[in-house]
């Protein structure tokens, strides 16, 4: 499965549960979900995984598995996502093979450069605003590391951290090609408005 041009990722937090939240992404228009739960078991990441993998079948929707790379190829997920200190992407390539997607959180320029050599399909940017979804010891990355990145890696840019309805256009602008979302949409009192808005601000 290729990425789309312009896309929306949703990524499950540890409130919620993810199989509801994938559905009410999905029923919004996102085009990618990513099962992150960092205090889950292997066994409840594999069933939801293979729950959320179904209904990302249903909206022909990408489903990836963040840093567990076992979960992935367990269940043939459409690839996986991976932190600078998970498994190498060289190595998770080899071992999903050329059709998976793999995407790498990168920071930098020269992370960025890395993870195109190690066959990386795309980047995740961040964080790039402030985010309460994720303690950050570095301070926010802004608009500007956007475009570096996107001037010195011929990579399809996701970024994240912060971003929401109010700021998702800038983002778009500066380069990225898609938008990765926690708290915008797990915590919105309705996330399947909350993401069909941003969806729709992808594309404006």
């Amino acid at each position: 499965m290729k990425l789309p041009r312009r896309f929306l990722c949703v990524i499950t937090d540890e409130h919620r549960c993810p199989v509801e939240l994938a559905r009410m992404a999905l029923d919004g228009g996102a085009a990618m979900l990513q099962l992150r739960r960092k205090q889950a078991s292997g066994s409840e990441l594999f069933a939801w995984a293979i729950r959320i993998q179904e209904l990302c079948r249903q909206h022909d929707a990408i489903f990836v598995v963040n840093d567990r790379l076992d979960i992935a190829m367990a269940m043939h997920a459409d690839g996986v996502h991976l932190g600078q200190d998970d498994i190498p992407a060289a190595t998770a390539r080899a071992m999903l093979g050329p059709d998976a997607i793999v995407g790498v959180s990168v920071s930098n320029v020269e992370e960025a450069g890395k993870a195109l050599a190690d066959g990386a399909d795309y980047l995740g940017l961040g964080h790039i605003f402030p985010t309460v979804s994720k303690d950050k010891p570095n301070p926010p990355l802004g608009i500007p590391m956007i475009e570096s990145v996107r001037k010195a890696v011929d990579l399809p840019i996701v970024a994240i951290g912060g971003i929401g309805a109010d700021n998702a256009c800038e983002v778009i602008g500066a380069g990225a090609s898609g938008l990765a979302v926690i708290s915008a949409v797990t915590s919105a009192p309705d996330p399947t408005a909350a993401t069909r808005e941003l969806v729709r601000r992808v594309w404006l």
